[in-house]
């Protein structure tokens, strides 16, 4: 279904489309329809809105009723293959990495547990307000000092009284950490020295938020540090499912995998604007993409953006199968974000001087290139994953 992925039209060209290889093809037809309903509706209506909003670091929450009418808020519940929904959040992060950050947060991780972890209780409270976006929670698990270690190291504690359970601990980079209504947090429990997951509303007594700023990609998502001062949250937010660190491990495993899809989707960002760039801009009275080395970058980027579409339709039916392993995701997300950063590269280099200008797109992609590079697990920790999973060696210890 080649106009799902076109980018600038010209009747010469046999393959004006970033899906080369025909990944889309894969979906049944009502997929490719809505697919391409969701790919028309960003283009149109949300990609021209972004780029103000991430030079200023802010978030545009007026689209997001928008997303919630085209479905974006219960991907997660939706009824549909595991590659629609991949191809889905591809194609968000097609046009901005922030929000597809966003929703695949909110799907993967937030709605996601509490799905299939809450209570009864939870899920009638936040599971429809979170279809539409009326509800943001957020994910506490990351600290200033535990990142990559977070799983034997995580510091923030829950201690259990009469009342209900005591939070005390820091969280940093918490995406809508800023905003949320409330932060599923994970803390050790100081009775046993397990890791257990509580619903803490951020309007408690003792919570509190703080932007951080100045970053070099991801700046429309609002990421924070949060900061639990002695937070009081009753019996019944406790997630009954997430008990310890091991419950939660499947969500982890699908958000790498996740990563993986925006990896492959921001390249099919940058070989849209490299490619306009390069068939619309003028030097020595010809189209800079009459030039070898211009031409080079695009094949390059193309190839890039296929080979990670190809990956990640790969890992869509490990999940299919529930076959889907943690090095799976790793090396899913550590090879499609590698290709993303080099991508970005080469697309910034095809806009020359004026690919370091916001207003082009490609200085904007390059920033968050880096940041795929190194949230949910750097490149160099998925690395050591996949290498422990083909050695039988572990590197962290």
């Amino acid at each position: 279904m080649p106009p799902i992925l076109d980018s600038v039209h010209l009747a010469s060209v046999a393959y004006p489309h970033a899906d080369l290889l025909g990944v889309a093809d894969r979906l049944t037809g009502d997929e490719q329809q809505h697919l391409q309903e969701i790919h028309e509706f960003l283009q149109t209506e949300i990609a021209p809105a972004v780029g103000e909003y991430w030079d200023r670091e802010d978030l545009p929450f007026d689209l997001l009723p928008k997303l919630a009418e085209k479905g974006l808020g219960e991907i997660e519940l939706s009824a549909t293959s595991r590659l629609f929904r991949g191809l889905v959040y591809a194609e968000v992060t097609r046009v901005d990495v922030s929000l597809s950050a966003l929703v695949g947060i909110h799907n993967e991780l937030i709605v996601g547990v509490i799905d299939k972890l809450g209570s009864a209780e939870q899920k009638q409270r936040w599971l429809p307000g979170l279809r539409t976006f009326r509800h943001i929670g957020c994910f506490a698990l990351t600290e200033p000092e535990h990142g990559s270690d977070i799983a034997g190291g995580l510091a923030t504690t829950a201690q259990r009284t009469d009342e209900g359970w005591v939070i005390d601990g820091v969280k940093r980079w918490i995406g809508a950490g800023t905003f949320a209504d409330f932060a599923i947090t994970f803390a050790r429990d100081t009775s046993d020295g397990q890791i257990r997951a509580f619903i803490v509303e951020l309007d408690r007594e003792g919570a509190s938020t703080a932007k951080i700023t100045s970053k070099m990609g991801l700046r429309i998502m609002q990421n924070a540090d949060i900061v639990f001062d002695n937070v009081l949250v009753p019996h019944s937010n406790v997630i009954p499912g997430a008990q310890s660190f091991a419950n939660v491990n499947e969500f982890l495993c699908s958000s790498r995998a996740w990563v993986g899809w925006q990896g492959a989707g921001l390249q099919l960002g940058i070989f849209d604007k490299a490619r306009e760039y390069a068939v619309t801009r003028q030097q020595f009275n010809r189209p800079i993409a009459k030039f070898q080395l211009i031409q080079e970058h695009l094949a390059r980027i193309l190839g890039n953006a296929n080979a990670s579409l190809s990956m990640m339709a790969q890992v869509a039916q490990l999940q299919e199968e529930g076959n889907l392993d943690m090095p799976h995701a790793a090396l899913a997300k550590a090879t499609t974000t590698r290709f993303a950063r080099e991508s970005a590269a080469a697309g910034r280099a095809i806009g020359g001087g004026n690919g370091i200008l916001t207003e082009y797109g490609l200085s904007k992609m390059m920033g968050d290139a880096e940041v795929l590079f190194t949230y949910e697990g750097t490149y160099e920790i998925n690395s050591l994953i996949v290498g422990r999973a083909v050695t039988g060696v572990s590197a962290f210890v």
